[in-house]
């Protein structure tokens, strides 16, 4: 019972991995996992969250078997 989680971009470069695996607990939420995987309490407003690739919020309650990926917005001109 796992969740793959991925980072994307800077973000990669900041967590210092590309992805890893957690195991999965009942009642797991996304703000959850990024605690787990992380160690820090809170995510910052610009990232983006997706969930077997579909968007979704910090609050999103996860299944054992998900994908989650973390990734910074775009921003550009």
């Amino acid at each position: 019972m796992s969740i793959n989680v991925l980072y994307f971009a800077s973000l990669r470069e900041q967590i210092g991995r590309p992805s890893n695996t957690l195991e999965f607990q009942e009642g797991m939420s996304v703000l959850d996992a990024w605690k787990q995987a992380t160690g820090k309490e809170k995510l910052a407003d610009e990232l983006l969250i997706a969930v077997n690739q579909e968007y979704t919020s910090v609050d999103a309650m996860l299944q054992d078997g998900d994908e989650l990926a973390f990734f910074p917005a775009v921003t550009g001109g």
